[in-house]
C-alpha cells in the first residue's frame, strides 16, 4: 500500500468545474433568498381582492440595492453553507487496457462532497441586466472517494483498493437568476450559470505506483462529468424550490377584519443600477366590496426607481395606498364614534354649555350629554414634499341623555384639516397626527339657531384634547410595510417627494420569528 498526491493544474484557460456542484447549489439559494426576501416581502398590512383599479397597476416599489443583494448572499453563506453537505454522486466504473498487464476493470465509488468553503468577501451580488448576477472567486470543496481494481494476470486474479481525497481550491463562479412575472407572483429561472477551477489536488491512499496516473487520467473526465450532470439536476431542483416558495407566499394579506391588501406583483422585475426594483399593487381592499374607485396609477415608466446604496431596501408607497385604507374603513363604517366618557366628564354636561347654547341649557338643565361622531365621506391624505396631511369630513350629532331617552337635540358638520409626522417602527409605519383647522356649519337644531363662533373655543379644545389623541392611538398600531416574517428594518428613515412617502432601511434577520416556509428554505435548503 502506498500513497500518492497529484496535482493538476489548469493549464491554457479555464476549464468548467464538475466539482463545485455545492458551491453552486450555495448560490442559486442566495438568488433564492433575495428573491423571496422581496416578497415584501409579506405584508403583514392589509387588504384583499379584487379592485376596479386594474390588476395592472402599481401602488408599491420596493427596491433592493447592492447592498441589500449583498446582505442575501452573505446571510446564506454564513448560515446555510453546512445543511448542503454531504453530498453523493453515482459511482463510475471504466475498463482500460495497460501493456502487460491487459484489461483492468476500474470503479470510482462513495463519492462524496464533504465540504464547501466560500468567502463571503469574495463573492458579489448585484443586478445585471437580465438577472441577479452572483459571482463568486476563491471557494474551495473536499471531496471523499473509494477506488478499486481488478484485473486477470495468469490464471490470477489481481486486485486492490483504497480511499482518495480531492482538494479544489480556487473555485470561480458565476450564476445569473432570472425573474418574471406570472399571474401575480414572482416566477424565477436560472438563466445563465459556469464554474471553473484553478487547482485540483488529489491524494490517494493504497495502490501500486503504476496505478496512480492509470486512476487520474481514467477518471478525472468522467468525475467532472457525472458532477456536471449532478449541477444540472441540482439546479432543477432549485429552481422548483424557489418557484415553491415564491407562490406559497399569499397574493393578499389580512389587516384586520374588514381590510385586505392586494400583495399580487405587478409587471416583471426592473434591473437597473446593480439594484432591482419590485412593484405590487399595494392596495387596501374590503372583502365585502369589489370595486374601487381611484384613476391614478403608478405605470413602470413613472415609478420612483432607488439606487442608493446607502441603504438595503427602498419602499415607495403612493398616497393611494393610505388613500385606499381610508375609502375601506369608511365604507365599513368604522369611522363612527360615540362619545360618552372623557377625562373631563364636565364637558359632556348641559351645566357647562348654558353660556354658549343658553337654549340648550334652559330646555335640558344640567343632564348629561354624548356625543355622535361619524364621517361622512372618505378622508382624503395628501402627501407633499416633506409632509402628510389629510382632511376629514364629519357630522357631531348633538345628543341629550333625558331620563332613559337619548335626544337628539343638534348637528353640526366639522370640517378639519390635520398633519402629521412619520416614522417607522419595527416593520411598520407610524404616526402621530395634530389639528391644523376646522370650520363649524349648524345642519339642524332643536333648540334654535346658535352661532358656531361661540362655541368654536370649546369645540377646539375637544379635538385637540379628545378627538386626536384618539386617532393617534390608532396611528400608533401603524401600518405594516411589506416585509416576510422574519426580516425587520433597522436604522429606516423616511423621504416625502410629492405623493409618494419613501421608506429606506437596512434589514436583519432573525430566526426565531421567520415564517416557516422561509426559515426551512435558508437552513434546510438540503438538495
Amino acid at each position: 500500500m502506498g500513497r500518492n498526491r497529484i496535482r493538476q493544474e489548469r493549464k491554457g484557460g479555464r476549464r468548467p468545474i464538475r466539482n463545485a456542484l455545492v458551491f453552486l447549489q450555495i448560490t442559486i439559494v442566495v438568488a433564492v433568498f433575495m428573491a423571496s426576501l422581496l416578497l415584501f416581502l409579506l405584508v403583514s398590512a392589509s387588504l384583499l381582492p379584487q379592485l376596479s383599479s386594474s390588476e395592472s397597476d402599481s401602488y408599491i416599489s420596493a427596491t433592493i440595492s447592492t447592498k441589500g443583494l449583498s446582505f442575501a448572499k452573505d446571510l446564506i453563506i454564513s448560515q446555510a453553507v453546512d445543511s448542503f453537505v454531504p453530498i453523493r454522486i453515482p459511482d463510475i466504473k471504466k475498463s482500460v487496457r495497460i501493456p502487460l498487464v491487459g484489461e483492468v476493470h476500474m470503479t470510482v465509488s462513495n463519492v462524496t462532497i464533504e465540504a464547501v468553503n466560500v468567502s463571503a468577501s469574495d463573492s458579489t451580488a448585484a443586478a445585471g441586466e437580465s438577472g441577479i448576477v452572483i459571482v463568486a472567486s476563491g471557494a474551495s470543496a473536499k471531496l471523499s472517494l473509494k477506488w478499486s481494481y481488478w484485473y486477470d494476470s495468469w490464471f490470477v486474479t489481481v486486485s486492490d483498493e483504497g480511499i482518495a481525497s480531492v482538494q479544489v481550491e480556487g473555485m470561480e463562479l458565476g450564476l445569473t437568476v432570472g425573474m418574471k412575472n406570472e399571474n401575480g407572483a414572482l416566477k424565477t429561472f436560472v438563466s445563465e450559470f459556469g464554474c471553473y477551477i484553478n487547482d485540483l489536488d488529489i491524494t490517494m491512499d493504497g495502490g501500486a505506483s503504476w496505478f496512480y496516473q492509470i486512476f487520474v487520467d481514467g477518471f478525472q473526465d468522467h468525475i467532472k462529468a457525472s458532477v456536471e450532470s449532478a449541477i444540472t439536476g441540482k439546479i432543477t431542483e432549485g429552481a422548483e424550490k424557489l418557484d415553491s416558495l415564491l407562490q406559497s407566499l399569499p397574493k393578499e394579506v389580512n389587516l384586520d377584519d374588514v381590510a385586505f391588501m392586494n400583495v399580487t406583483f405587478v409587471n416583471d422585475p426592473l434591473f437597473k443600477n446593480s439594484a432591482v426594483e419590485f412593484n405590487i399593487n399595494g392596495l387596501f381592499v374590503s372583502s365585502e366590496r369589489a370595486d374601487l374607485h381611484n384613476d391614478h396609477k403608478i405605470l413602470a415608466e413613472n415609478s420612483v426607481f432607488l439606487s442608493d446604496g446607502s441603504k438595503m431596501l427602498w419602499i415607495s408607497l403612493d398616497e393611494a395606498v393610505f388613500n385606499s385604507a381610508s375609502d375601506v374603513l369608511f365604507q365599513a363604517g368604522m369611522m363612527h364614534w360615540v362619545v360618552n366618557t372623557v377625562p373631563e366628564q364636565f364637558f359632556l354636561n348641559t351645566k357647562t354649555w348654558r353660556f354658549l347654547i343658553p337654549k340648550l341649557y334652559k330646555k335640558y338643565p344640567n343632564e348629561d350629554m354624548a356625543l355622535n361622531i361619524s364621517v361622512t365621506s372618505s378622508p382624503l391624505v395628501k402627501i407633499g414634499v416633506g409632509n402628510i396631511g389629510a382632511t376629514v369630513n364629519s357630522d357631531m350629532l348633538i345628543n341629550v341623555l333625558d331620563g332613559n331617552r337619548t335626544v337628539p337635540v343638534a348637528c353640526i358638520a366639522v370640517e378639519a384639516t390635520v398633519s402629521g409626522s412619520v416614522g417607522v417602527e419595527g416593520n411598520k409605519i407610524v404616526a402621530k397626527s395634530e389639528l391644523d383647522d376646522f370650520s363649524l356649519a349648524l345642519k339642524w337644531s332643536n333648540i334654535g339657531n346658535f352661532h358656531m363662533s361661540l362655541i368654536r373655543g370649546a369645540v377646539r379644545i375637544f379635538l385637540k384634547s379628545i378627538c386626536i389623541p384618539y386617532l393617534n392611538s390608532y396611528l400608533r398600531h401603524g401600518i405594516p410595510l411589506p416585509i416576510i416574517h422574519g426580516f425587520t428594518l433597522e436604522d429606516a428613515y423616511i423621504l416625502m417627494p410629492n405623493s409618494r412617502l419613501i421608506v429606506g432601511a437596512d434589514v436583519t434577520y432573525n430566526r426565531s420569528i421567520a415564517a416557516p416556509q422561509i426559515r426551512s428554505f435558508v437552513y434546510s435548503s438540503k438538495y
